[in-house]
């Protein structure tokens, strides 16, 4: 009896282990690339505001000032809830004399230009998915100018010609997912399969597969597949596969294959023919206790294409079946049986949790070109 459980007990135990290192795999990526590119973003503004002086001075026309009678130009940039929005590009123009600089937000919204000649000056400010706004004002001699808090607001305007267009439902639906294909998590992190919009029309079969396609393509995912391939043959796992480039070919075909399969499986096939919905809806509304309860039954619950909140069963059969089809080009020795099977997916059900949580909570602040209206 004691041999008969430890084969599925080490069986889960493997499967776990896996699990991890993806996970901790995808993580580390995460870092390793939205890291150095909001440093980027902080150093770009440092670099822009160092440089200032010397762009005032060696502009065509510009008149040298006693630095005395320099001013320095400031604010912050939020959005209709008063957060701070990073990395918009900010243009200051002037006419008389010539002057053209431009700075970027840094993570608390703020921004600013300093020895700026006094005179009347303009503040461009503009970023993608947003509506532009301009700012006026004039610049005393050796003013400390604070722009007031610039609001930014999503740029509605296609969207209210899409509705007076009188298009189908179907055309609409497809509006809103390129909007949605658009969204990434520190502007790099495709984040495909969330909708802002809580009556999103629902999607067509073509629509489904065509998004699934999207995300199994994407870069990050191709980098992601790559990354984790790499550390499975550090660690020698698949031995099976073996070692050398072949080994590491192999290992990448299975890394991505899992991706693809549970993505088409779960998200394209399954939903299509059940017809439901395979996006994550957004709720962001309520007590923070409803909302952690929402995301944490997001992987058994879903909308269906009539509209109606249904048992996810698109999502769990394709957890499933994505589990048995990988059986087909894994080693022998790593083919999991029904336990390891069933083990995997209660272990992907806890990921699919854990990642609506952060969808509820915090991937919607990191989310770039995200829609805020219905």
């Amino acid at each position: 009896m004691r041999e008969l459980c430890q084969g599925p007990l080490r069986e889960s135990h493997g499967v776990f282990r896996r699990h991890f290192t993806r996970t901790f795999v995808v993580l580390a990526l995460f870092c390793a690339v939205a890291g150095p590119r909001l440093i980027q973003a902080q150093g770009v503004r440092r670099d822009t505001n160092a440089s200032n002086a010397q762009q005032t001075g060696s502009m065509p026309g510009a008149h040298s000032s006693d630095p005395r009678s320099s001013g320095t130009i400031s604010g912050a940039i939020i959005d209709k809830d008063g957060a701070a929005l990073e990395g918009v590009q900010v243009q200051l123009k002037r006419k008389e004399p010539p002057l053209s600089q431009e700075a970027l937000s840094d993570d608390d919204g703020k921004y600013s230009f300093t020895a700026i000649p006094p005179g009347p000056f303009q503040i461009v400010i503009g970023a993608e998915g947003f509506a532009p706004q301009t700012v006026s004002g004039t610049l005393a001699s050796g003013q400390s100018y604070t722009v007031p808090d610039t609001v930014l607001t999503i740029a509605m305007q296609k969207m209210q010609v899409v509705v007076s267009a009188g298009l189908t439902p179907i055309e609409i639906a497809q509006y809103q997912l390129g909007i949605q294909e658009q969204q990434r998590v520190f502007g790099i992190v495709p984040n495909f399969y969330v909708t802002y919009v809580s009556n999103a029309k629902p999607l067509t079969w073509k629509q489904k597969y065509a998004l699934a396609w999207k995300l199994s393509s994407d870069r990050f995912t191709l980098v992601g597949s790559a990354a984790l391939a790499g550390v499975e043959q550090a660690g020698d796992d698949y031995n099976g596969y073996g070692q050398g480039l072949k080994g590491y070919a192999k290992r990448y075909g299975q890394s991505y294959g899992d991706i693809a399969i549970g993505t088409f499986v779960g998200s394209a096939v399954l939903p299509s023919l059940l017809r439901q919905d395979p996006r994550y809806f957004y709720k962001g509304k309520g007590s923070t206790r409803s909302r952690l309860v929402y995301a944490l039954a997001a992987p058994f619950i879903a909308k269906g294409d009539n509209g109606k909140w249904q048992p996810n069963y698109s999502y769990i059969g394709g957890n499933l079946g994505a589990a048995e089809i990988s059986n087909v080009y894994y080693p022998k020795g790593d083919r999991a049986e029904l336990g390891g099977v069933l083990g995997g997916a209660c272990i992907r059900f806890g990921e699919s949790s854990l990642s609506a949580v952060l969808q509820e909570f915090v991937f919607s602040r990191l989310t770039r070109h995200r829609p805020d209206s219905d």
